[in-house]
This record gives C-alpha cells, sequence and structure tokens, in this order.
C-alpha cells in the first residue's frame, strides 16, 4: 500500500501492547486495508494518497530520478542510457511512481498493490492500454511471490504495513527475482524516535523503521546497500519525516 508522507510525531506505540514489545507486534494486516479502502482513490490529481501535499509528488519524483540515475552507474554492467527492460513498482498505490517515474525509465512496469479500488484505478489508466503497465497483482507484498526476473524493483512508502519477519522474507523474494544487474530500491520515512525505536502509528497500523533497523533487515535477507541518502528538497516548516533511499544488490 502506498502510502504518504508522514509528520514528525505523528507516530506513538500503541497503547494495547506493553512499551517492551516491538513496534511491529502492533501491525494489523486487515485494519490496514480498512484504513487504505477508505482513502479516496484519485487518478488525477493523486491526492487520495497524498493526504493535504499536492506538492509532495513533485519534488518526491524529481529525487528519485536522481537516485536512480545515480544508482545505474553504480552497478557494473547495468545499462545508463535509455530504459530499463521490466520493472515493478511495489505498493503501487493507484500508480503515481509507475506513472510520474517509472514509465519513464522502464519499457514495462507491473503492479503489486492489496486494495482492489487502486489497482483499478491502474487498470484503467492510459499507461495500462498502451502496454507500459504490465501485470497487476492485487496482493500485499507479503503475500507477493515473483514469478518473474526484474530489472527493478521499486518498493515506496509500503514496507511498513509488514513484520520485520515479514519484511526479511519479503526481501529474500526480490533478490532471488533479480537479473543479473538488477537493483532493489527502497524509499521510506525514517524514524525520529529520541529512543532510537521503530514507531507504531494506529492510524494505519504501520511501523516506521530506523535506518539500523533498515540495514538489519536487508543484511539478514542477504542484500547489501550499494549507496544510501536522505531525499531533499521538503519545506521544514511541514516536520516530515525524513525521507530515505536504498539501492540494494544481493552479496556477492
Amino acid at each position: 500500500m502506498a502510502s504518504e508522507p508522514a509528520i514528525s510525531g505523528s507516530s506513538e506505540i500503541s497503547s494495547e501492547k506493553p512499551a517492551t514489545a516491538p513496534a511491529d507486534s502492533n501491525i494489523d494486516h486487515a485494519a490496514s486495508i480498512r484504513y487504505w479502502n477508505s482513502v479516496a482513490a484519485n487518478s488525477n490529481t493523486m491526492l487520495g494518497m497524498l493526504g493535504s501535499y499536492p506538492w509532495y509528488t513533485r519534488i518526491d519524483l524529481r529525487g528519485s530520478k536522481s537516485f536512480l540515475s545515480k544508482v545505474r552507474r553504480l552497478v557494473p554492467g547495468c545499462t545508463t542510457e535509455g530504459k530499463l527492460n521490466l520493472a515493478v513498482d511495489c505498493g503501487a498505490g493507484v500508480g503515481r511512481v509507475t506513472e510520474g517515474l517509472l514509465s519513464h525509465v522502464c519499457e514495462t512496469v507491473d503492479a503489486v498493490e492489496p486494495v482492489e479500488k487502486f489497482t483499478q484505478v491502474i487498470r484503467d489508466s492510459a499507461l495500462k492500454r498502451a502496454g507500459v503497465v504490465g501485470d497487476i497483482y492485487t496482493v500485499g507484498l507479503e503475500g507477493w511471490y515473483p514469478e518473474k526476473k526484474y530489472d527493478l524493483i521499486w518498493t515506496q512508502f509500503c514496507v511498513g504495513h509488514l513484520t520485520d519477519v515479514q519484511l526479511v522474507h519479503y526481501f529474500v523474494r526480490c533478490r532471488e527475482s533479480l537479473t543479473e544487474t538488477g537493483i532493489v530500491v527502497v524509499k521510506e520515512n525514517q524514524s525520529t524516535d529520541p529512543n532510537g525505536n521503530d514507531m507504531y502509528d494506529d492510524e494505519d497500523s504501520s511501523v516506521t523503521r530506523t535506518d539500523e533497523k533498515f540495514k538489519e533487515i536487508f543484511q539478514q535477507a542477504g542484500l547489501i546497500v550499494i549507496t544510501s541518502e536522505l531525499q531533499l528538497g521538503f519545506p521544514k516548516n511541514f516536520k516530515l519525516l525524513p525521507v530515505r533511499f536504498y539501492a540494494l544488490r544481493p552479496k556477492s
């Protein structure tokens, strides 16, 4: 489920679990689906996915395009010009990233998204009619088992809905479904908890993880971080959570 920008300090540990319980123990997939089914699916402005921040997508996509360009130059054998053959947009929502980024850098883009009304927007899109959007999987990341080899697996604002164990398993499957020069890109909000803990948000039943937790999960999944950086350009007065990119490749 493609998420929206999070405001710093808006996430808190649920009172239903002891304070010492891991943040991801609070995750409830059914509650997440109910939340996203309550969000409007708007194929024109994407406001349903971005809450009150319609300007966010321009800055977000510009940063993503720049990051991907850098990453392609770091992977031996990866073409740095022209389009990649096959990508998949994981947590695709209504196709904001597919439309604004992936369709410009990839010949074909598959989509993975558990909310049916969001995948219907993608099915009805001009990109689908033009054949740029390939297969659409209406399933959560925890239940997605790739049957193809991808040059690019793009995962953005959605892994907070998976437990740590589910996330490790997801990244193992991603690692095994990459082409020889394939890349996994993860773009996610970062925890700002003063004690260095992951943060649970009971509004959409999701976890915002620390940089350290992400690196532990990548390592467990057999992936290495070839480069990582913060998304820049968001106005500071909105007090959004930091957003970090990770570019991942299988351990050699």
